[in-house]
C-alpha cells in the first residue's frame, strides 16, 4: 500500500542549510516540497497558501524566528513541526517534549530518516496535533523579555520601553525613536535595530521604518496608518509580509491604545514613500 503524500514546507534563513535540507527529503518519495522559505514573513506566507502537512523550521532567523512562526499561526492552523536548530541543550529539552521531532544542525541522512519516521507514527496517531497544543503553551510561557532602548541625550541617559514606541525612521547616520509627541536620535543602523527588536512587537515594513504593531490602525494600498494619524510607507518588497504579520495579529505584550492628540512630529507623507520599491 502507498504512503500517503507530504506535503512540505522548508524555512531556514541559511542558504546551504536550506539546499542540504531539501536533498535529504528528495529521498523519501512519499514528501513533496511546496514551499522554500528563508525567513520567518515567507513562511507564514507559505503557510497560508499551501496548507502543507509538515514544516522543517529553522528556530534562529532574524525580525521573525520560529517560535514566532508557531505563534503567529496558532495551533488550529499549524502543520505538523521538525524544528532544526542550533539552539542550547536545555532549549532543545524543553521543546523536544512539544515538536513532533527536532534536529540539530549539522543533519545527517541517518538523523533525519529517524525524524520522518517519527512524524509518520506520530500523524498516524493524531499526536502531532496535540503536541502542537503543548507547544503553544509552552511558548506562551517563555515570551522573550524586551530589554529598554538607552539613548543619550544633552540632558543625560534616556531609557525607553519598547512597548512606548510607536515608530522608528531612518534619519541620515541616526535612527529617530518616536515616542508620543517627541523623538531620540539613537546612532544605530536600523538593520541593528530590527535584529534586536522583539518580533512580537515590531514590524520592519521599509528600509527605512520600523513600526510597533500594536500601533496600527490600518493598512492601504502603500502605507501604514497610525492610531495618531501618522502615515508611513510601505515597501513593495516587504507588503506581503507585513500584510501576513497584521493578519496573523500581535502574539505578545500588552496592546497599547491610541494616543490623544496629532503628533508634532508627524510625518504626513511618511519617509521614503518613495525610494525602496
Amino acid at each position: 500500500m502507498s504512503r500517503e503524500v507530504l506535503r512540505a514546507v522548508v524555512v531556514d534563513d541559511e542558504p546551504l542549510a536550506r539546499r542540504g535540507m531539501c536533498q535529504l527529503l528528495a529521498r523519501h518519495g512519499d514528501v513533496q516540497i511546496v514551499a522554500e522559505c528563508s525567513n520567518g514573513a515567507a513562511a507564514l506566507a507559505a503557510v497560508a497558501a499551501h496548507h502543507p502537512d509538515l514544516i522543517f523550521l529553522d528556530v534562529q532567523m532574524p525580525e521573525v524566528d520560529g517560535f514566532e512562526v508557531v505563534r503567529r499561526i496558532g495551533a488550529a492552523h499549524m502543520p505538523a513541526i521538525v524544528f532544526v536548530t542550533a539552539y542550547n541543550e536545555f532549549a532543545v529539552r524543553a521543546f523536544e517534549t512539544a515538536a513532533v521531532d527536532y534536529l540539530v544542525k549539522p543533519v545527517g541522512p541517518e538523523r533525519f530518516a529517524a525524524a520522518m519516521r517519527r512524524v509518520r507514527e506520530r500523524r498516524s496517531t493524531g499526536e502531532a496535533a496535540r503536541r502542537i497544543d503543548e507547544l503553544q503553551r509552552l511558548l506562551a510561557q517563555v515570551a522573550p523579555q524586551e530589554p529598554p532602548l538607552s539613548i543619550t541625550t544633552p540632558r543625560g541617559l534616556v531609557l525607553i520601553e519598547p512597548a512606548e514606541i510607536d515608530w522608528i525612521g531612518a534619519s541620515d547616520y541616526y535612527a529617530a525613536v518616536h515616542v508620543g509627541r517627541r523623538s531620540y536620535l539613537l546612532r544605530e543602523s536600523m538593520a541593528s535595530l530590527a535584529a534586536r527588536l522583539s518580533p512580537h512587537r515590531f514590524l520592519r515594513v521599509h528600509r527605512s521604518v520600523i513600526v510597533n504593531r500594536h500601533r496600527v490602525r490600518e493598512l492601504r494600498r502603500s502605507a501604514l496608518v497610525l492610531h495618531d494619524g501618522t502615515r508611513l510607507g510601505v515597501s513593495r518588497r516587504r507588503r506581503a509580509a507585513v500584510v501576513a504579520a497584521l493578519r496573523a495579529g500581535p502574539r505578545a505584550g500588552p496592546r497599547a491604545g491610541p494616543r490623544a492628540g496629532p503628533r508634532a512630529a508627524a510625518h504626513p507623507a511618511g519617509p521614503g514613500m518613495a525610494g525602496e520599491p
